[in-house]
């Protein structure tokens, strides 16, 4: 089964950046779109960034437009996002996801944990 470990959260002042990471397993990853979802507390989920399957065409929420990019490694099989200029609002739970096709709309059919970004004031 296809698996995804997020890493790279952490606690970082306002105007700081990360850059997360979604490590993937399995052979369908270079076929799949990949999504950035995040959630915080008394939130409902939502998606942050989006990546087809070459890398060709990505999507990003208004809130964090000219901010955050997405990216993909396929070799690696990985999938990054890099936060920049974050604001306290951008804290949440961060999800990668994979998608059920190379491009969307589309089900996601395999998430990852989560890691935790914080962002302080």
């Amino acid at each position: 089964q296809v698996q995804l470990v997020e890493s790279g959260g952490g606690l970082v002042q306002a105007g700081g950046s990360l850059r997360l990471s979604c490590a993937a397993s399995g052979r369908t990853f270079s076929s799949r779109a990949m999504a950035w979802f995040r959630q915080a507390p008394g939130k409902e989920r939502e998606n942050v960034a989006l990546i087809n399957w070459n890398g060709g065409s990505t999507y990003y929420a208004e809130s964090v437009k000219g901010r955050f990019t997405i990216s993909r490694d396929n070799a690696k099989i990985t999938v990054y996002l890099q936060m920049n200029s974050l604001k306290p609002e951008d804290t949440a739970v961060y999800y990668c996801a994979m998608g059920s096709g190379s491009s969307w709309p589309m089900v996601y059919d395999y998430w990852g944990q989560g890691t935790q970004v914080t962002v302080s004031s």
